[in-house]
């Protein structure tokens, strides 16, 4: 029976742990050293979840990291005891989910046990190794073709997941591990930020002086999230998908000063109106990146666009002074190859960013001089 006072799902899980599987775990398996996460995906992995989101893929579950030792001596066994004994329900929530048609974990609320429940036991290599398809060592340096085709909304389930408890230490060594880009990285992906907007900034305009204002409108769009994604990366935060992207950027610092001018932008009826409301939002998101202080300042007024009536930023101009200040020869040698940027940027195809499998093909883009 499903619970009639909502509870974000991450409480809910808390206290899952806590005063019902924590308890089994101590009694069955006393000194299984052990982090217990709700690092997965899901709405309420980033509190984004509301009432709406626990009718599937919601409610009572957890990834437990245990060692690669204790996976391989008693995974299975935790898994069958905490079936035997977990309770039929929790504050009114099912234990017991099945697979829905369309594949997504539904709650099965049952008369009898045992309990076919969602609580994971693995290890931090092989969640990285199935959710990313990625060999991680701690304390290996990450190579910059991986940080390229690993989705943001990974990242940021990695990294913000909560934790209830952290008796191994996996969590902890995996959320320092994957924290934020590194510097040269990161630059290269404010360059390959800018690059996408210096290369449509004038088609506004253009569009709609030839009487196209459905292609001026979805161009402006377009700018628009990508001077978004450019705020996360300023922000150095990673970007939740296209369901919660917009959720994300309100809760960024920036979020006050552009809603307006990019509700501006998106409700303008004319190219003209579009051009004004994104001129202004160039010239706040322009000082945004001088206030870095990782280029020299550069100018962030718009300006016309060689002799025609456009206003422009001319991302170009950022493009080349952040090429200018990376070190890496790594990166180096990838932004002189290609400036697309990771898989967020030059892709919004929800099959290429969730399948793990494709990410090694998606590797090969960045794999200077190779063959």
């Amino acid at each position: 029976m499903m619970q009639a006072t909502f509870i974000p799902g991450a409480e809910l899980s808390r206290r899952y742990y806590e005063e019902v599987v924590r308890p089994i775990l101590d009694d069955v398996f006393p000194g299984l050293r052990h982090d217990a996460t709700l690092i997965d995906s899901g709405s309420e992995v980033l509190g984004f979840d509301t009432p709406i989101s626990r009718d599937h893929g919601w409610g009572l579950r957890l990834r437990l990291f245990v060692s690669e030792e204790d996976y391989a001596r008693a995974a299975e066994s935790i898994v069958e005891t905490l079936r035997q004994r977990l309770p039929l329900e929790f504050l009114g929530w099912p234990t017991s989910y099945v697979k829905g048609d369309d594949g997504s974990w539904m709650a099965d609320a049952r008369a009898n046990g045992p309990v076919d429940h969602l609580v994971r036991v693995t290890t931090s290599a092989r969640m990285l190794r199935a959710d990313l398809n990625y060999e991680w060592q701690p304390g290996a340096v990450i190579a910059a073709g991986d940080w390229l085709t690993f989705p943001q909304q990974k990242l940021r389930a990695i990294t913000h997941g909560p934790v209830y408890h952290e008796g191994l230490g996996d969590a902890g060594a995996m959320r320092t591990a994957f924290r934020y880009y590194p510097r040269d990285v990161w630059l290269y992906l404010l360059a390959a930020g800018w690059t996408r907007i210096g290369q449509e900034e004038a088609f506004v305009g253009r569009a709609g002086q030839v009487g196209d204002e459905l292609g001026s409108r979805l161009i402006a769009a377009r700018l628009v999230r990508d001077l978004m994604m450019l705020c996360f990366l300023i922000e150095r935060v990673y970007a939740p998908y296209a369901k919660w992207f917009g959720s994300g950027f309100a809760r960024l610092g920036c979020a006050a000063a552009l809603m307006p001018l990019f509700e501006r932008v998106l409700a303008a009826s004319d190219w003209h109106g579009r051009q004004e409301a994104l001129a202004e939002a160039y010239a706040f998101v322009a000082e945004m990146h001088n206030a870095l202080g990782v280029t020299p300042p550069l100018p962030a007024q718009a300006s016309q666009f060689h002799s025609r009536p456009f206003l422009v930023i001319h991302g170009e101009r950022f493009a080349e002074a952040l090429l200018k200040v990376i070190r890496d020869p790594a990166v180096s040698q990838i932004a002189e190859h290609t400036l697309i940027g990771s898989v967020d940027q030059f892709s919004d195809s929800t099959d290429l960013r969730e399948q793990a499998a494709l990410r090694p093909a998606l590797r090969a883009l960045f794999d200077v001089g190779a063959g």
